[in-house]
């Protein structure tokens, strides 16, 4: 039987269809006779202590420049829908942690959220690998200049990214006797009011990092992302090449390690980032690399995440009382 499913994402009509991780799932979805609904992070409406959405029917297609049909537009009572897909790119601020908390006040028995709301509040993806400290290379969290200083002459090259940043965004590679650290930390202070995330630079990255993605805690694919030339990010959207790859015991043994604290939480689609034989973030807003790893491997982890999901679902409804 098919489901009602809503997708909470950003604009569809912009996304790179050969790239867009949610627009592969939509295709899987659809392809299972699910009946799919986009709306908009801003069309949420809280009303009389219900959540709707003003949203339309979505028919994908794979065809560039023409790869989306809207319905006309209606009133969706998110509580009545089976699946709600929060799909919506970071930055993680308040607009995205106000969406997972008017989420989180759908009903027991309502739709199934993936990743659930909660969830993704309480982890962000450079704090919640925190929690994996001895996963992780040697970082510090602090706006204090006399601590970043000692932590660099400890430990050499370091790395600087804002805690809330995305998209590898802000994230700066201070060599030993590079004068603008005060700079940089002014420059994030007119912006920001949390610690920065300094890390021991890590020269593996120049041979990649490599994202994993992981279904119910389960490592099921991954793709090496190399930075160009003169680059410190490998982030595709900065130039970064899709490379295929294989997993490490090393990265097995990450993702046993955290597979269960995942699964345990609702985490369902979760890409984590690995460099060398550290974990430096876990990704749970809106991961990507679906579309990179099935051309480079041949495998369409869409079909999966969605075996997972209807899993989740089906539990769900046969917990309902009668």
């Amino acid at each position: 039987m098919g489901l009602a499913v809503a997708i909470q994402m950003d604009p569809i009509d912009t996304i790179n269809i050969d790239a867009d991780s949610t627009f592969a799932m939509a295709l899987e979805a659809q392809a299972r006779g699910h009946a799919l609904f986009h709306y908009l992070p801003q069309a949420l409406t809280l009303r009389d202590g219900r959540l709707y959405a003003s949203g339309r029917p979505l028919h994908v297609v794979r065809q560039h420049g023409n790869h989306h049909r809207f319905g006309a537009f209606e009133e969706l009572d998110l509580a009545g829908l089976d699946i709600v897909l929060m799909r919506q790119d970071p930055p993680f601020d308040m607009a995205y942690i106000t969406a997972t908390h008017l989420l989180e006040l759908l009903p027991a028995e309502g739709p199934l959220v993936v990743n659930d709301p909660a969830s993704v509040r309480n982890a962000p993806e450079k704090l919640y690998v925190l929690r994996f400290r001895e996963l992780m290379p040697p970082t510090l969290l602090t706006l204090d200049v006399a601590e970043i200083r000692a932590f660099w002459k400890e430990h050499g090259d370091i790395v600087l990214k804002p805690l809330f940043g995305n998209g590898g965004a802000g994230v700066f590679h201070l060599r030993s006797g590079d004068d603008n650290l005060s700079s940089l930390l002014e420059m994030y202070a007119l912006a920001h009011r949390e610690p920065v995330m300094v890390q021991r630079y890590l020269p593996e990255v120049r041979q990649g990092d490599k994202r994993i993605i992981l279904v119910e805690g389960e490592p099921v694919g991954a793709v090496m992302r190399v930075p160009p030339e003169g680059e410190a990010r490998a982030n595709l959207h900065v130039g970064g090449r899709a490379q295929k790859t294989e997993l490490t015991a090393r990265e097995r043994d990450i993702c046993a390690a955290i597979g269960p604290s995942l699964r345990a939480q609702g985490l369902l689609f979760v890409g984590i980032d690995v460099i060398g034989d550290y974990m430096t973030e876990i990704n749970v807003t809106s991961p990507t690399g679906l579309q990179e790893i099935a051309r480079l491997d041949g495998v369409d982890l869409a079909p999966k995440i969605w075996d997972a999901i209807e899993a989740r679902h089906a539990e769900r409804r046969d917990r309902r009382p009668t």
